[in-house]
């Protein structure tokens, strides 16, 4: 919050590129003086004057809100002297303004110094959040996509929520999934999970394999961090497996543990599509076996629509869920280029924020996805990628 109000404050006191931040400090030293010769002798109001560097340690530098510091008491004995002698303020007030601009030096090297570990940290996250959610290109491997990540936690940048794209010689896999939790424990979950899904989807043949591999790897790390004595041993995941097989350009397949099922959106509307209730990632053992693999339609022209729990339980002030489902018809209908993935995931994100009103209870991720047209004579992107 700390790094966000930094980069608000400073977009703001910027005029043409270049910091305006002296000027609330300097204007308030000339309002000071101008009331101070303007009132009663009765009424000295130099003392104020003492705001200054105390406004300057708010937005300024260092060295700025020094300058400030120096000039607020040279203006203070310039003022107090033009008076009469009975009427001057006197040393109390004097060492009132110095003092206050020592103090209000000190706070702004405490201030920059503390926003820019709050950079870095940001910077530490990005990096994170690039690692685990690595960028991917707007057309890639046969596929359309666009994706929005918005953390609960507008400080730690990236949370429990995943998705990806994976190419290979079997057709182009999409995972997207939430991980139970939040904090660094969901973030490592993911990263296990995303890290898994990166060679099953590229290795193997079936999709049943690739979900069985998910599933052995939320396994093990279960496992693991209750060796380690963590408490979060009892950790799941949500997720939807999704596959885009070569043979047949107008079918899917699906394999849902235990997520908000797809939507398909295009110029017929808005459907769901059927892909069963298996449980989540990590908890296999409860049922007979992993979710089964199912093949549904998917028209050419139509954008699979993916999100997390973020979306569907966003509520507004009187508690009422965000309705995905109407509100993205609605737009298609008003407005058939909607079905493109980039619009489509600006029209979620911007809506749920607006539902909410940019009060999010949970990490949420808006995913779009469809199939590109190969241009006749061009090959396949999915063959050559190896990543």
């Amino acid at each position: 919050m700390i790094e966000m109000e930094y980069g608000r404050r400073h977009q703001l006191l910027r005029v043409r590129g270049r910091s305006i931040t002296w000027v609330p400090p300097l204007l308030l030293l000339a309002g000071v003086v101008l009331l101070d010769f303007n009132t009663p002798e009765q009424f000295r109001i130099v003392s104020w004057i003492v705001l200054v560097p105390g406004i300057a340690a708010a937005i300024c530098g260092v060295w700025t809100t020094a300058v400030f510091s120096l000039l607020s008491v040279l203006t203070y004995v310039a003022v107090d002297n033009a008076w009469p002698d009975q009427y001057r303020a006197g040393t109390a007030d004097f060492v009132l303004v110095a003092a206050g601009g020592l103090l209000a030096t000190l706070a702004a090297g405490v201030r920059v110094r503390r926003e820019q570990q709050m950079l870095h940290i940001r910077d530490i996250a990005e990096t994170t959040r690039r690692t685990v959610l690595r960028p991917l290109p707007r057309r890639w491997a046969g596929l359309e996509q666009a994706g929005a990540y918005l953390a609960a936690d507008v400080d730690a940048r990236v949370g429990g929520d995943f998705y990806d794209i994976q190419p290979g010689p079997h057709g182009t896999r999409v995972l997207v999934g939430d991980v139970q939790g939040k904090g660094l424990g969901a973030v490592e979950t993911a990263a296990a999970l995303l890290g898994t899904f990166r060679e099953a989807g590229y290795h193997e043949r079936d999709l049943a394999d690739v979900a069985g591999r998910l599933e052995v790897r939320m396994l093990r790390h279960r496992f693991h961090t209750t060796a380690l004595g963590r408490d979060d041993g009892d950790r799941f995941a949500t997720a939807v497996l999704i596959g885009f097989p070569e043979d047949v350009a107008g079918t899917i397949e699906i394999v849902n543990f235990g997520h908000e099922p797809p939507l398909s959106v295009g110029p017929n509307g808005v459907r769901e599509l059927p892909c069963g209730g298996g449980l989540p990632l990590g908890l296999g053992d409860l049922a007979d076996g992993l979710p089964p693999v199912r093949r549904v339609p998917l028209a050419v022209d139509e954008t699979l629509l993916l999100v997390t729990d973020g979306v569907t339980e966003a509520r507004d002030r009187s508690g009422r869920f965000y309705p995905l489902a109407d509100e993205v018809a609605r737009a298609v209908t008003a407005d058939p280029r909607r079905v493109e993935p980039q619009r489509l995931v600006l029209l979620v994100r911007d809506g749920v924020l607006h539902h909410s009103g940019g009060r999010l209870a949970d990490d949420t991720t808006v995913f779009a996805v469809r199939r590109t047209r190969v241009a006749p004579g061009e090959a396949p992107e999915r063959g050559r990628l190896q990543v």
